[in-house]
C-alpha cells in the first residue's frame, strides 16, 4: 500500500494512492487507515493536494551523522566523535510540512541547509524491540528532509533549536509499506537544489541501520504510531562545501528515493509578523 494523507473539497482524509487517482479510505487515524477498506470513488490525482502522510506525530526523532560521509563533512556544526554512539535529536510537531508545500527561510537566520532522507513511520506500539523485531512495529517508509538552521544548531548541544523551526520537517508523499519494497538496503536517495544534484547515497551506507535505531530508541521510550524518524542523510549538505551553500528565497528543493518517490519543496521568507490565537 502506499498511504497518503490529502486534502479535497476541504476535507483532509487518508486514502491509497494509485497511478492517476487517490482512492479514499475509511478511518480518521494512522492505525485505521492501514487496515481500512475503500470508502468512496477514487479521486482524480489533479484534483487532490497530497499533505505530509502524519499530520500530528507524537514524536519526531531524527539520527545525527549517521552516514560516514556526511560525519566527515559536519564538524563544523556538529560533534562527529565515536560514531558508534548513536546521536539523536527531535524536532518539534510544528514543523511537520507536506511534500509540496513552502519551507520558510527564517527570520533570525540565513543558514539554512537541507538534508535528504529516508524517514520510517511507525506503525505500532513498542518497547525493548530488539533489532530482529525491529520492522514489525514500522508501518512504512517515506521520502523527507531534515531542514535545518546551521547556527543555531551550533549554538545548542541537543539541535533542538537548530532542528525544530516551523515548516522544517518535511515528508512524504506516501507512507510506503514495506512489502512494497524488494530490498530496502538498496533504495538509493538524491538530492537537488534547482537542478544541480548535491546528494546521493543508499540506505545500506547508513552507520546504524534502521534496525538498530529502533531498537536503540525504545531502550529508552515507547515507540507509538504515527511516530517519525528521520534516518539520517549522506554527504552532500550545504554546510559541507566551500564556501557553504545556504539555501536562499526562490531555491527549489528536490528529494527522490527509488520506489518511494519524491518531494520538492520552495523556499520562501518567513512571515514576519507576531502571532498568537
Amino acid at each position: 500500500m502506499r498511504l497518503v494523507r490529502f486534502e479535497y473539497e476541504g476535507q483532509a482524509r487518508f486514502g491509497a494512492l494509485q497511478a492517476t487517482s487517490v482512492i479514499p479510505l475509511a478511518g480518521d487515524t494512522l492505525e485505521l487507515a492501514l487496515k481500512a477498506s475503500p470508502a468512496g470513488d477514487p479521486v482524480p490525482l489533479n484534483e487532490v493536494a497530497l499533505l505530509a502522510p502524519v499530520a500530528k506525530p507524537g514524536k519526531i526523532l531524527g539520527i545525527g551523522v549517521n552516514y560516514a560521509a556526511h560525519a566527515a563533512e559536519s564538524v563544523s556544526f556538529i560533534d562527529t566523535k565515536k560514531p558508534d554512539v548513536q546521536k539523536w535529536f527531535n524536532k518539534q510537531v510544528t514543523a511537520v510540512n507536506g511534500p509540496y508545500a513552502d519551507v520558510h527561510l527564517p527570520k533570525v537566520s540565513e543558514q539554512l541547509d537541507y538534508e535528504g532522507e529516508l524517514v520510517v513511520i511507525i506503525g505500532k506500539h513498542g518497547r525493548h524491540v530488539p533489532r530482529e523485531r525491529a520492522f514489525e512495529i514500522v508501518a512504512g517508509v517515506t521520502v523527507g528532509c531534515d531542514y535545518s538552521v546551521r547556527d543555531w544548531q551550533r549554538a545548542s548541544q541537543t539541535m533542538i533549536m537548530g532542528k525544530g523551526f516551523d515548516t522544517h520537517a518535511v515528508f512524504g508523499p506516501a507512507i510506503v509499506t514495506l512489502d512494497e519494497i524488494d530490498d530496502l538496503s538498496a533504495l538509493e536517495l538524491r538530492t537537488f537544489v534547482n537542478g544541480e544534484p548535491r546528494q546521493v547515497g543508499y540506505v545500506r551506507d547508513q552507520i546504524h541501520d534502521i534496525a538498530a535505531q529502533i531498537a536503540h530508541l525504545t531502550a529508552a521510550f515507547t515507540l507509538e504510531p504515527g511516530d517519525v524518524i528521520f534516518t539520517g542523510t549522506p554527504a552532500g549538505v550545504g554546510a559541507g562545501h566551500t564556501p557553504p551553500k545556504w539555501l536562499k528565497v526562490g531555491d527549489r528543493v528536490r528529494v527522490e528515493i527509488d520506489c518511494l518517490g519524491f518531494i520538492e519543496n520552495e523556499i520562501v521568507r518567513e512571515p514576519g509578523e507576531t502571532v498568537i490565537w
